[in-house]
Order: structure tokens, then sequence, then C-alpha cells
């Protein structure tokens, strides 16, 4: 009877691989974590410890105006290859997060590769990215080069390695 009352993976944790990158930039706890599925296809969104999702926060905007003559909204694609996406490198600004206590967060992408779309929806609900960063407040889609796409992940943690990281974190006299 246990076994059968079990939950049932979730859509995430069925069909993708999660990955981390910590301490973006030198930012202590600003963490991101990539999903990645088995087409090579890899969701960029924020690690369970990032601060905009700590402590109650409120999010003011998002912007994926990333420059004057830069905006992540004006990206298009077309065709199989996704022709026409701009191309990113693993520290390239996808966006830039405010949150009501004016504290201002950069997204990176993370990983090399091809920016499939941005999430529009988050524009309108930034709430989505609080209540469900995982999946309807995702930030970006990004394909990475298919002769890189086994290597796009070296230099990224392991969901192990990512929860060590928050052990010796929450270990320190000033945690995050």
């Amino acid at each position: 009877m246990e076994d059968s009352e079990k939950k049932a993976p979730s859509v995430i944790d069925r069909y993708f691989t999660r990955w981390y990158k910590t301490d973006l930039k030198g930012k202590a706890c600003e963490d991101h974590c990539i999903l990645q599925h088995s087409n090579r296809i890899c969701v960029i969104t924020l690690a369970e410890s990032h601060p905009i999702l700590q402590n109650g926060r409120k999010i003011k905007n998002i912007n994926y105006q990333i420059s004057d003559g830069c905006s992540r909204l004006k990206n298009k694609v077309s065709g199989k290859s996704k022709r026409g996406g701009q191309f990113l490198t693993e520290f390239a600004p996808l966006c830039r997060i405010t949150c009501t206590d004016e504290q201002e967060y950069t997204i990176f992408s993370c990983i090399r590769g091809r920016l499939l779309e941005v999430n529009e929806a988050i524009l309108n609900k930034p709430d989505l990215l609080l209540e469900k960063p995982s999946t309807e407040g995702y930030i970006a889609v990004i394909l990475p080069k298919f002769e890189e796409s086994k290597s796009v992940t070296e230099g990224l943690l392991t969901r192990e390695r990512y929860e060590e990281v928050l052990t010796k974190r929450n270990q320190q006299e000033e945690p995050c």
C-alpha cells in the first residue's frame, strides 16, 4: 500500500537532468539551474537557493533589454536548425530582475548555445518565477551546438555536488 501512495516523479524529474552553476561571477548564492533534456535543449531557471527565491522577496521588474542594441525579446529563430537565434556564451546576460527592495540580479545563460526563446509570460506575471521557477517560471531555452552538447555540462555541478555546496554554505557563520 505504501508504494502505491508514493508520488510519481514530475515531468522535470522524469525527462530533464538538473545541472547547477553556483556563485555566478563571484556573487555569493546567485545560483542558476540548467535543466538539460535528452534532445540537448536546456532550460535556464533559478536554483532553489537563489536570493530572489528567498525571504519572501517580490519581483518589481524583469528586463530582457541587455543593452541599447541588444534585447533578448527581439530574438527570432526559424527552421529546423533554429537559424537566427542569438548565440550566447556561458556568461551572456539573459535578463535583469529587480526586486521590490531594489536589489537587482543579472541572470546569465551559464552555457554556450543558441537562444531559442525567452519566457515572455514572466513579464506579465512575475510571480510565476517565484511560484514555479522550474516550470512556468523559467528564464530562457537554449540549444547548445550539436558538437558541444556533451561538453556543455563541464563546469556545472550535479544535484549531489550542488547539495554539498549548500550544506557547506549553511555551516558558515553567515550563510546566504
